[in-house]
């Protein structure tokens, strides 16, 4: 089945306004996120879902293609899901929200998230967890925990780490990476649900679901895909990729 990619992306972020144009080693990030999402297999369309003229014409400057929508989108999710009524794409159809700030997201990362859904026709959305490595990550809000349960579904979504060993024993946590897939007909179910009190606490879009009662299936990957929030993140970035030349 053929993977549709919609990357939201807003230039106006309260942290780093113009993220999305942010240049890393030559090229705006944006860039960097469409080109590495078009190397997953399955791949069919590639799409940037923006409210601002400038992310469009930097997009369409490297031969991208872009969707315009409105600025008063409530997620990344509630953008894609109006990118991917105005592409046409019908039920069944898989549509995959890549969040913009992954320029080194691997493209496998999309292949193993994409499994169950081709597998469990009931499931409506999954999404890649990895284990963290760095200590540091643990405590940082930037970096989203997540608690599962026996079969792989989330039980949590969380800026804090979570879960917390009371008695002191070394524990793994995982990291939620930006990247969500939809069967197209839950992704507008999802679109269409009020608010979650959750979501609006801990500004976690994929809280929704759950607090509806949707499950949202976490995929373990062994992959890591560094995001950039801050503009000492880009920096980082740009070193990985001077540094490791062809092999990212």
């Amino acid at each position: 089945m053929a993977l549709h990619v919609i990357i939201p992306a807003r230039y106006g972020s309260s942290r780093f306004p113009g993220k999305p144009l942010v240049t890393i080693a030559g090229k705006p990030m944006i860039q960097h996120v469409m080109e590495r999402a078009s190397q997953a297999r399955g791949v069919a369309t590639v799409a940037v879902a923006t409210d601002d003229e400038r992310v469009a014409r930097a997009v369409e400057a490297f031969g991208g293609r872009v969707v315009m929508t409105p600025s008063e989108c409530r997620s990344g999710s509630d953008r894609v899901a109006l990118a991917a009524e105005a592409l046409g794409l019908g039920d069944g159809e898989l549509v995959v929200n890549v969040q913009g700030d992954q320029p080194l997201l691997p493209p496998a990362v999309l292949d193993e998230c994409a499994a169950p859904l081709l597998t469990e026709p009931g499931l409506g959305l999954s999404t890649p967890v990895v284990a963290i490595k760095d200590p540091g990550e643990v405590p940082d809000p930037n970096h989203v925990k997540t608690a599962m349960d026996a079969q792989g579904n989330a039980l949590y979504f969380s800026r804090l780490p979570i879960p917390f060993p009371r008695d002191g024993e070394r524990i793994t946590y995982y990291k939620h990476l930006g990247v969500y897939i939809f069967r197209r007909e839950f992704l507008a179910a999802f679109a269409a649900l009020p608010t979650g009190r959750l979501e609006q606490i801990e500004k976690l879009e994929q809280l929704r679901a759950l607090e509806y009662g949707h499950k949202v299936r976490c995929v373990i990957t062994e992959y890591d895909s560094p995001e950039v929030d801050r503009p000492e993140d880009a920096l980082r970035v740009e070193a990985i990729l001077r540094q490791a030349g062809e092999d990212w």
